[in-house]
Protein backbone atom coordinates (compact mmCIF):
# COMPACT_ATOMS: atom_id res chain seq x y z
CA UNK A 1 0.00 0.00 0.00
CA UNK A 2 1.30 3.58 -0.98
CA UNK A 3 0.58 6.49 2.10
CA UNK A 4 1.51 9.73 1.35
CA UNK A 5 1.73 12.35 4.41
CA UNK A 6 1.40 15.45 4.88
CA UNK A 7 3.23 17.82 7.56
CA UNK A 8 5.92 15.23 7.53
CA UNK A 9 8.39 17.95 9.52
CA UNK A 10 5.49 17.95 12.25
CA UNK A 11 5.46 15.85 15.49
CA UNK A 12 2.57 13.54 13.95
CA UNK A 13 4.01 13.37 10.71
CA UNK A 14 7.53 12.61 11.76
CA UNK A 15 5.81 9.61 14.39
CA UNK A 16 4.09 8.65 10.93
CA UNK A 17 7.39 8.33 8.76
CA UNK A 18 9.77 6.32 12.05
CA UNK A 19 6.70 3.70 12.15
CA UNK A 20 6.30 3.52 8.67
CA UNK A 21 10.22 2.81 8.61
CA UNK A 22 9.75 0.18 11.59
CA UNK A 23 6.36 -1.92 12.64
CA UNK A 24 4.79 -1.11 9.36
CA UNK A 25 7.67 -1.56 6.53
CA UNK A 26 6.45 -4.42 4.91
CA UNK A 27 2.97 -3.04 4.48
CA UNK A 28 3.72 0.87 3.18
CA UNK A 29 5.58 2.25 0.79
CA UNK A 30 5.58 6.43 1.88
CA UNK A 31 5.36 9.14 0.19
CA UNK A 32 6.58 11.78 3.30
CA UNK A 33 5.46 15.49 1.76
CA UNK A 34 5.65 18.87 3.77
CA UNK A 35 6.44 22.37 2.85
CA UNK A 36 10.33 22.97 2.26
CA UNK A 37 13.24 20.86 3.06
CA UNK A 38 12.81 17.83 5.18
CA UNK A 39 13.45 17.90 8.35
CA UNK A 40 13.73 14.21 9.91
CA UNK A 41 17.42 12.81 10.98
CA UNK A 42 16.40 9.56 9.08
CA UNK A 43 16.18 10.61 4.96
CA UNK A 44 16.42 6.69 3.95
CA UNK A 45 13.60 4.21 3.53
CA UNK A 46 10.86 6.75 1.87
CA UNK A 47 10.50 9.22 -0.71
CA UNK A 48 10.40 13.13 0.37
CA UNK A 49 8.65 15.08 -2.43
CA UNK A 50 8.31 18.82 -0.86
CA UNK A 51 4.11 20.47 -1.15
CA UNK A 52 2.39 23.34 -0.30
CA UNK A 53 -1.27 22.63 0.95
CA UNK A 54 -2.41 26.17 0.48
CA UNK A 55 -1.44 25.59 -2.99
CA UNK A 56 -4.01 24.03 -4.87
CA UNK A 57 -1.73 23.42 -8.55
CA UNK A 58 1.11 21.99 -6.03
CA UNK A 59 -1.50 19.85 -4.48
CA UNK A 60 -3.09 18.06 -7.39
CA UNK A 61 0.00 17.88 -9.17
CA UNK A 62 1.78 16.27 -6.24
CA UNK A 63 -1.17 13.64 -5.45
CA UNK A 64 -0.84 13.15 -9.40
CA UNK A 65 2.64 12.22 -9.51
CA UNK A 66 2.68 9.56 -6.87
CA UNK A 67 -0.84 8.07 -7.16
CA UNK A 68 -1.12 7.04 -3.43
CA UNK A 69 -4.08 4.64 -2.06
CA UNK A 70 -4.04 6.36 1.06
CA UNK A 71 -3.36 9.70 2.26
CA UNK A 72 -3.09 11.01 5.73
CA UNK A 73 -3.56 14.87 5.88
CA UNK A 74 -1.39 15.39 9.36
CA UNK A 75 -0.73 19.10 7.93
CA UNK A 76 -2.42 22.01 9.94
CA UNK A 77 -1.88 25.15 11.75
CA UNK A 78 -2.71 24.16 14.95
CA UNK A 79 -1.37 27.17 17.07
CA UNK A 80 -4.79 28.19 18.71
CA UNK A 81 -3.76 31.84 19.60
CA UNK A 82 -1.93 31.84 16.06
CA UNK A 83 -5.12 31.00 14.13
CA UNK A 84 -6.87 33.72 16.65
CA UNK A 85 -4.93 36.46 15.60
CA UNK A 86 -4.18 35.50 11.74
CA UNK A 87 -7.14 34.42 10.61
CA UNK A 88 -6.41 34.53 6.83
CA UNK A 89 -2.92 32.22 7.12
CA UNK A 90 -5.71 29.90 9.71
CA UNK A 91 -8.32 29.47 6.40
CA UNK A 92 -5.71 29.17 3.90
CA UNK A 93 -3.62 26.10 6.07
CA UNK A 94 -6.72 24.66 7.82
CA UNK A 95 -10.09 25.06 5.42
CA UNK A 96 -8.97 25.87 1.88
CA UNK A 97 -5.90 23.33 1.81
CA UNK A 98 -8.61 20.25 3.20
CA UNK A 99 -10.68 21.33 -0.39
CA UNK A 100 -7.13 20.93 -2.40
CA UNK A 101 -6.44 17.07 -0.52
CA UNK A 102 -10.09 16.18 -0.79
CA UNK A 103 -10.08 16.85 -4.74
CA UNK A 104 -6.71 15.60 -5.75
CA UNK A 105 -7.77 12.02 -3.44
CA UNK A 106 -11.07 12.13 -5.66
CA UNK A 107 -9.43 12.08 -8.92
CA UNK A 108 -6.51 9.98 -7.85
CA UNK A 109 -8.96 7.23 -6.22
CA UNK A 110 -7.38 7.92 -2.73
CA UNK A 111 -8.51 7.44 0.54
CA UNK A 112 -8.20 9.97 2.91
CA UNK A 113 -7.50 9.80 6.49
CA UNK A 114 -8.48 13.26 8.18
CA UNK A 115 -6.34 14.96 11.68
CA UNK A 116 -8.79 16.63 13.21
CA UNK A 117 -9.16 17.90 17.35
CA UNK A 118 -11.42 17.98 20.57
CA UNK A 119 -11.25 22.11 19.32
CA UNK A 120 -14.51 21.46 17.47
CA UNK A 121 -16.35 21.48 20.56
CA UNK A 122 -17.64 23.74 23.31
CA UNK A 123 -16.27 21.80 26.27
CA UNK A 124 -19.75 21.72 28.40
CA UNK A 125 -20.47 18.17 27.77
CA UNK A 126 -16.87 16.51 27.52
CA UNK A 127 -15.64 13.18 27.35
CA UNK A 128 -17.18 13.11 23.63
CA UNK A 129 -18.56 10.30 21.32
CA UNK A 130 -18.06 10.65 17.61
CA UNK A 131 -21.58 11.32 17.35
CA UNK A 132 -20.89 14.15 19.12
CA UNK A 133 -22.35 18.06 17.57
CA UNK A 134 -19.82 20.33 16.76
CA UNK A 135 -20.13 23.81 18.56
CA UNK A 136 -16.31 25.84 18.27
CA UNK A 137 -15.68 28.27 20.89
CA UNK A 138 -12.34 29.76 18.71
CA UNK A 139 -10.96 30.35 15.01
CA UNK A 140 -9.22 27.20 15.17
CA UNK A 141 -11.70 25.24 16.29
CA UNK A 142 -13.99 27.02 13.82
CA UNK A 143 -11.92 26.13 10.87
CA UNK A 144 -11.05 22.09 12.07
CA UNK A 145 -15.09 21.99 12.12
CA UNK A 146 -14.91 23.22 8.38
CA UNK A 147 -12.80 20.93 7.43
CA UNK A 148 -14.32 18.27 8.91
CA UNK A 149 -17.46 19.50 6.92
CA UNK A 150 -15.68 19.13 3.48
CA UNK A 151 -14.46 16.25 3.97
CA UNK A 152 -17.86 14.88 4.62
CA UNK A 153 -19.60 16.39 1.84
CA UNK A 154 -17.01 15.60 -0.45
CA UNK A 155 -14.85 13.23 -0.09
CA UNK A 156 -15.45 9.80 -1.99
CA UNK A 157 -13.43 7.43 1.14
CA UNK A 158 -12.84 9.25 3.99
CA UNK A 159 -12.19 8.74 7.92
CA UNK A 160 -11.84 11.61 10.48
CA UNK A 161 -9.76 11.15 13.39
CA UNK A 162 -9.84 13.71 16.28
CA UNK A 163 -7.26 13.47 18.89
CA UNK A 164 -6.31 15.82 21.92
CA UNK A 165 -3.29 17.56 23.18
CA UNK A 166 -0.34 15.58 21.45
CA UNK A 167 3.03 15.35 22.88
CA UNK A 168 6.12 13.73 21.97
CA UNK A 169 9.57 14.18 20.96
CA UNK A 170 10.55 15.15 17.32
CA UNK A 171 13.81 15.93 15.31
CA UNK A 172 13.98 19.63 15.02
CA UNK A 173 11.42 20.60 16.74
CA UNK A 174 9.96 23.72 16.26
CA UNK A 175 7.18 24.01 18.79
CA UNK A 176 7.10 22.38 22.04
CA UNK A 177 4.03 20.85 23.60
CA UNK A 178 2.36 20.56 26.83
CA UNK A 179 4.57 18.00 28.70
CA UNK A 180 8.34 19.07 27.61
CA UNK A 181 6.45 22.54 28.70
CA UNK A 182 5.72 21.17 31.99
CA UNK A 183 8.98 18.97 32.36
CA UNK A 184 11.45 22.35 31.29
CA UNK A 185 9.66 24.90 33.72
CA UNK A 186 9.57 22.57 36.73
CA UNK A 187 13.52 21.91 36.13
CA UNK A 188 13.85 25.59 36.11
CA UNK A 189 12.30 25.64 39.54
CA UNK A 190 10.72 28.99 39.00
CA UNK A 191 7.23 29.13 40.16
CA UNK A 192 4.63 28.71 37.03
CA UNK A 193 0.24 29.12 37.40
CA UNK A 194 -1.07 25.91 35.84
CA UNK A 195 -4.51 26.19 34.42
CA UNK A 196 -7.17 23.39 37.02
CA UNK A 197 -10.73 24.09 34.61
CA UNK A 198 -9.40 22.51 31.31
CA UNK A 199 -9.89 18.69 31.28
CA UNK A 200 -8.08 17.15 28.49
CA UNK A 201 -6.79 13.45 27.43
CA UNK A 202 -3.11 13.72 26.16
CA UNK A 203 -2.11 12.03 23.82
CA UNK A 204 1.43 10.28 22.88
CA UNK A 205 2.58 11.01 19.31
CA UNK A 206 3.29 7.66 18.70
CA UNK A 207 -0.17 6.30 19.73
CA UNK A 208 -2.15 9.13 17.23
CA UNK A 209 0.63 8.20 14.49
CA UNK A 210 -0.70 4.19 15.03
CA UNK A 211 -4.03 5.31 15.15
CA UNK A 212 -3.96 7.22 11.32
CA UNK A 213 -1.77 4.01 9.80
CA UNK A 214 -4.41 1.53 11.54
CA UNK A 215 -7.16 3.48 10.08
CA UNK A 216 -5.08 3.68 6.37
CA UNK A 217 -4.60 0.03 6.45
CA UNK A 218 -7.92 -0.59 6.90
CA UNK A 219 -9.25 1.96 5.00
CA UNK A 220 -11.55 2.97 7.61
CA UNK A 221 -14.73 4.93 7.05
CA UNK A 222 -16.06 7.28 9.85
CA UNK A 223 -14.99 9.56 12.78
CA UNK A 224 -12.80 7.97 14.97
CA UNK A 225 -11.60 9.38 18.43
CA UNK A 226 -7.69 9.00 18.92
CA UNK A 227 -6.51 10.35 22.38
CA UNK A 228 -4.80 8.77 25.31
CA UNK A 229 -7.07 7.29 27.71
CA UNK A 230 -6.64 9.59 30.73
CA UNK A 231 -8.75 12.17 31.70
CA UNK A 232 -6.98 14.98 33.54
CA UNK A 233 -7.00 18.77 33.94
CA UNK A 234 -3.65 20.51 32.87
CA UNK A 235 -2.93 21.31 36.84
CA UNK A 236 -3.18 17.40 37.44
CA UNK A 237 -0.76 16.70 34.13
CA UNK A 238 2.11 19.02 35.71
CA UNK A 239 1.64 17.57 38.59
CA UNK A 240 1.77 13.57 36.98
CA UNK A 241 5.14 14.81 34.79
CA UNK A 242 6.73 16.69 38.55
CA UNK A 243 6.14 13.22 39.96
CA UNK A 244 6.94 10.71 37.13
CA UNK A 245 10.47 12.70 36.65
CA UNK A 246 11.02 13.24 40.33
CA UNK A 247 10.64 16.87 40.30
CA UNK A 248 9.83 19.40 43.12
CA UNK A 249 5.79 20.42 42.49
CA UNK A 250 5.32 22.74 45.29
CA UNK A 251 5.78 25.39 42.63
CA UNK A 252 3.01 24.41 40.70
CA UNK A 253 0.29 26.59 41.33
CA UNK A 254 -3.56 26.80 40.77
CA UNK A 255 -4.79 29.21 38.66
CA UNK A 256 -8.00 29.37 35.97
CA UNK A 257 -8.58 30.21 32.68
CA UNK A 258 -9.47 33.85 33.50
CA UNK A 259 -6.16 34.32 34.70
CA UNK A 260 -4.60 33.30 31.58
CA UNK A 261 -5.57 36.44 29.46
CA UNK A 262 -5.16 33.90 26.15
CA UNK A 263 -6.35 35.48 22.65
CA UNK A 264 -8.35 32.45 21.60
CA UNK A 265 -11.17 30.98 23.88
CA UNK A 266 -10.58 27.23 24.89
CA UNK A 267 -12.96 24.36 25.92
CA UNK A 268 -12.97 23.21 29.17
CA UNK A 269 -13.87 19.99 29.12
CA UNK A 270 -12.97 17.59 26.15
CA UNK A 271 -12.37 14.38 26.74
CA UNK A 272 -13.08 11.14 24.32
CA UNK A 273 -14.69 7.72 24.01
CA UNK A 274 -12.03 5.28 22.81
CA UNK A 275 -15.08 2.45 22.46
CA UNK A 276 -15.57 2.94 18.64
CA UNK A 277 -11.52 3.22 17.84
CA UNK A 278 -10.59 0.83 20.15
CA UNK A 279 -13.34 -1.80 19.12
CA UNK A 280 -13.21 -1.29 15.05
CA UNK A 281 -9.32 -0.15 14.49
CA UNK A 282 -8.03 -2.51 17.35
CA UNK A 283 -6.04 1.81 18.60
CA UNK A 284 -4.88 0.53 22.26
CA UNK A 285 -3.13 3.76 23.45
CA UNK A 286 -0.37 4.29 25.92
CA UNK A 287 -1.42 5.31 29.62
CA UNK A 288 0.11 8.74 30.62
CA UNK A 289 3.16 7.38 32.65
CA UNK A 290 3.36 5.11 30.08
CA UNK A 291 3.49 7.59 27.89
CA UNK A 292 6.27 9.64 29.78
CA UNK A 293 8.22 6.78 29.55
CA UNK A 294 8.21 6.41 25.54
CA UNK A 295 9.49 10.32 26.00
CA UNK A 296 11.96 9.94 28.38
CA UNK A 297 13.60 6.84 26.91
CA UNK A 298 13.57 9.44 23.38
CA UNK A 299 14.82 12.19 25.30
CA UNK A 300 17.80 10.02 26.94
CA UNK A 301 18.74 9.03 23.17
CA UNK A 302 18.94 13.03 22.47
CA UNK A 303 21.19 13.59 25.29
Amino acid sequence: MKILITGSNGLLGQKIVYACLGNYRDKVELVATARGENRLITQHGYTYHPMDIGDRENVLSVIAQFQPDVVIHAAAMTNVDACESDRDGCLRNNVHAVDYIVEACNSVGAHLVHVSTDFIFDGLNGPYTEEAEANPVSYYGWSKAEAENIVKAKSNSWAILRTILVYGVADHMSRSNVVLWAKGALEKGSPINVVDDQYRMPTLAEDLAEGCLLAATQKANGIFNISGPDYMNIFELVNRVADYFGLDKSIVHRTDSSGLNQPAKRPPRTGFDLTKSRSVLGYNPHSFEDGLAVLQTQLKAQS
